[in-house]
C-alpha cells in the first residue's frame, strides 16, 4: 500500500510557486482574508479528523475550495493530520499545477486526481473530505452497501452516491467517472476504498462525513452481533429527507462547535 501510495508526488517547480521563497515566506501575508480564512478552517478539519481517529497515516485527504478562485488548498504530502496548520497547505489548481507550496512536499496524486475533479466539476462545492476508516471501508465492500437500520443511515437513503474501485486513484481518466457516478450528490461510497462528502462548506462536508462514518460503525456493529437487523420504513425515511432539506447548508451551530473544540485539541492549527 505505501509503495502504490507514494509513487506520485506532485511537486512545484521555482516558477509554479511565484518565485516565493518556501522557507521563510510569511503565507499570511500574501493571501487574501478570504484565502486565509478558508485555510483556518481546513486546518481545523484535518485536526478534528485526527481527534475522531480517521486518519490513514499520511494518506487520504481534506480539500477546500479558494473563495473566487479555479484553486483548492490540500495537505502536503508527509504531514500527519496532526501536524498541519493553516501556512502547511499547499495551493493548486484544478489541473493540478502547484501554485505554493510552503513546506516543499508536494502533494499525493491521488488527492489531486479525486479532489481536483469535484472541484473542477461542482462549483457549488466548497469543501471534499475523503476517508479510508475501518467501518467506512468495510461498508464499502459489503455487496449491498449502506442499509437503512440507523436514523443516521436513513438520511441517506436517495441520497448517495457509489463509485466503482478502479485501482489507486493515479490515473486522471478515473476523474470523468468518478464525477458522472456523484452527480449533484453530497455523499459517496468509494466501492473498497472509503467514503467522501461534498459540502457546500466545511460544516456541511464535516456534518455528512461524521454521519456517514456512524451510520457505518452502526452497521458493522448490528451484522457482526449475528441477529437479524431491522429495516426503517419508507415513510420514516421521508420524514428523515424532510428533516434534512429543511436544514439545507446551514450547519453554523455544528461547525461552531467544531472549531471550539479544535481549539481546545490545540490551536496552533490557526498558524
Amino acid at each position: 500500500m505505501l509503495n502504490e501510495h507514494r509513487s506520485d508526488a506532485m511537486t512545484a517547480s521555482p516558477m509554479q510557486q511565484g518565485g516565493q521563497d518556501r522557507s521563510s515566506a510569511d503565507v499570511r501575508s500574501r493571501v487574501s482574508a478570504e484565502e486565509w480564512e478558508a485555510r483556518v478552517e481546513l486546518a481545523a478539519l484535518y485536526r478534528l479528523v485526527a481527534h475522531y481517529k480517521w486518519t490513514d497515516t499520511i494518506y487520504t485527504h481534506i480539500s477546500m475550495r479558494v473563495p473566487g478562485e479555479h484553486t483548492f488548498l490540500i495537505n502536503a504530502f508527509g504531514l500527519l493530520y496532526e501536524e498541519i496548520t493553516a501556512s502547511s497547505l499547499v495551493k493548486i489548481d484544478v489541473h493540478g499545477t502547484v501554485l505554493d507550496d510552503p513546506t516543499g512536499l508536494g502533494i499525493n496524486r491521488a488527492g489531486f486526481v479525486i479532489h481536483g475533479a469535484i472541484h473542477a466539476a461542482r462549483h457549488d462545492v466548497a469543501c471534499v473530505i475523503h476517508t479510508h476508516t475501518r467501518a467506512g471501508a468495510g461498508v464499502s465492500a459489503q455487496e449491498h452497501g449502506l442499509l437503512p437500520i440507523s436514523q443516521h443511515a436513513a438520511i441517506f437513503m436517495g441520497r448517495l452516491a457509489y463509485h466503482e474501485f478502479e485501482g489507486i486513484a493515479v490515473n486522471e481518466a478515473e476523474q470523468e467517472r468518478l464525477v458522472a457516478d456523484l452527480g449533484d450528490k453530497r455523499v459517496m461510497i468509494l466501492r473498497n476504498h472509503g467514503l467522501l462528502a461534498a459540502g457546500r462548506n466545511a460544516g456541511e462536508a464535516f456534518y455528512y462525513l461524521n454521519t456517514l462514518e456512524r451510520a457505518c460503525e452502526i452497521q458493522i456493529a448490528a451484522l457482526a452481533g449475528g441477529g437479524r437487523v431491522r429495516m426503517i420504513s419508507d415513510e420514516s425515511i421521508q420524514a428523515c429527507s424532510a428533516v434534512v432539506d429543511s436544514v439545507g447548508s446551514d450547519f453554523s451551530r455544528d461547525w461552531s462547535a467544531m472549531m471550539r473544540l479544535a481549539d481546545r485539541l490545540g490551536p496552533d492549527f490557526r498558524n
